[in-house]
């Protein structure tokens, strides 16, 4: 679930390539390999998450501290709004049942092909295209009444 590494996505996934490689000899077979591999990509995407907010902080600090500085004002409202709009999605994503959120995963965040995603999640291409239609409407229902919310 590489929800909300948007930019960062392909840091992520090679950080986590690294580490399952480094790790293979701790996999135990208990799983499935795809799912001890998607749970280090997930834990990634935690820590991207955690530096982010970190930096974020340290932006508005720097902001407080220095209000002539219209530049790091700019960038740190920049990054809040940034943020808040990455939350707005995270937050939509995990309403959506589990087929529709991985779809969109691996269509969007992962920025896989539409063959990529049919080989990823193993099901048939007409499938991940019909489901792919349905999770993003869902998606932008959620996201609409999100809006509306909070105006």
């Amino acid at each position: 679930m590489l929800l909300g590494a948007g930019s960062d996505a392909e840091d992520v996934i090679q950080e986590a390539f690294v580490k399952a490689y480094r790790k293979l000899s701790r996999y135990r077979g208990e799983s499935s390999f795809r799912a001890w591999l998607l749970a280090i990509v997930a834990n990634e995407t935690r820590n991207l998450h955690r530096s982010r907010s970190r930096r974020d902080g340290l932006i508005l600090r720097a902001a407080v501290a220095n209000p002539e500085s219209q530049i790091i004002e700019d960038g740190a409202v920049g990054g809040v709004l940034a943020a808040e709009r990455r939350a707005t999605l995270v937050r939509a994503l995990r309403l959506l049942p589990v087929k529709d959120r991985e779809v969109i995963v691996c269509r969007f965040l992962l920025d896989l092909s539409e063959e990529e995603t049919v080989t990823m999640l193993g099901w048939p291409r007409g499938t991940v295209k019909s489901r792919t239609s349905r999770a993003l409407a869902k998606l932008r229902a959620l996201l609409d009444r999100e809006e509306v919310r909070h105006g």
